[in-house]
């Protein structure tokens, strides 16, 4: 079920709103619930990316060093 927020933005945001909307072309709610829902799944991604890395991060350290690699012979 789709909820309904008011959210009060200044002239200067809301415009900038408006105009990256015009570039979709959506109308600036579609536009800002587009970007609110983008938001909220990149933060998702992000905590559980962070989770793995503390969870698995030292035991693949471990097994394959910290470093990134970057000027090493491929084996």
């Amino acid at each position: 079920m789709a909820q309904e927020i008011r959210v009060v933005l200044s002239d200067e945001a809301y415009e900038q709103l408006r105009r990256s909307a015009q570039q979709q072309p959506l109308d600036a709610a579609a536009y800002a619930s587009r970007v609110l829902t983008m938001e909220f799944v990149r933060q998702r991604f992000l905590g559980a990316a962070q989770r793995y890395v503390e969870e698995f991060g030292p035991a693949f350290a471990e097994r394959f060093g910290t470093g990134s690699g970057a000027g090493c012979d491929p084996a």
